[in-house]
């Protein structure tokens, strides 16, 4: 089987499940729907400890059934019959092609879709460039968005905003209606109402 070239880290492998070879899954979002749906998962091995270099190659595992347990998902995987096998794929990434996701709902958005867009503020001259969305994080009532600021200059590049220290300024913006009003994920552009210079 072809790795896809579009997977998407969804989890980690944290445990072994019971004796029979089921694995427990930490989701990386609170919404585990796409890991749920999908019949195969892709799982990498951990880099060893202070290796960098690239992603061990993914390995296809037929899923034959999976289900929420708590804030996991627990997980039986072809070919993984005892809890030994199981144990060896602690630590281990789980990823799943964005294709094969289900569609969301209405005025729902998966969390990867988001990130990389622009998000833009309100300004008396109109909408204004707040930042680029590089995380969102769940913090238990709504998800948040990460967003490192970012200014364009006159030829529409982005420029970082840096702190003294010469990182990237970040700013925390809830994702919800009543801030993020407009969310145009073809053109990567989300527009709120949330202050351009707060």
């Amino acid at each position: 089987m072809t790795m896809p070239e579009d997977l998407v880290e969804l989890g980690r492998v944290v445990a072994a499940y019971g004796v029979r070879g089921l694995i427990k899954v930490q989701p990386h979002s609170s919404d585990a729907e796409a890991l749920l749906a999908a019949k195969t998962w892709w799982l990498r091995a951990p880099l060893p400890p202070g290796r960098l270099g690239a992603l061990p190659v993914a390995v296809p595992y037929q899923v034959v059934n999976s289900r929420a347990h708590a804030d996991t998902v627990v997980a039986q995987l072809e070919n993984l019959s005892d809890r030994n096998l199981a144990e060896a794929l602690k630590a281990h990434t789980v990823w799943i092609p964005r294709s094969e996701f289900p569609a969301a709902g209405e005025d729902e958005y998966y969390w990867i879709d988001l990130v990389g867009c622009r998000l833009f503020g309100e300004h008396e001259g109109g909408p204004l460039l707040i930042g680029i969305v590089a995380n969102v994080i769940d913090n238990g009532a709504h998800a948040v968005l990460q967003v490192q600021r970012h200014t364009e200059d006159e030829r529409g590049e982005l420029v970082p905003v840096l702190t003294e220290k010469g990182k990237i300024k970040e700013v925390l913006v809830p994702f919800v209606a009543a801030h993020v009003h407009t969310v145009d994920l073809p053109h990567k552009r989300l527009e709120s109402n949330w202050p351009v210079e707060f």
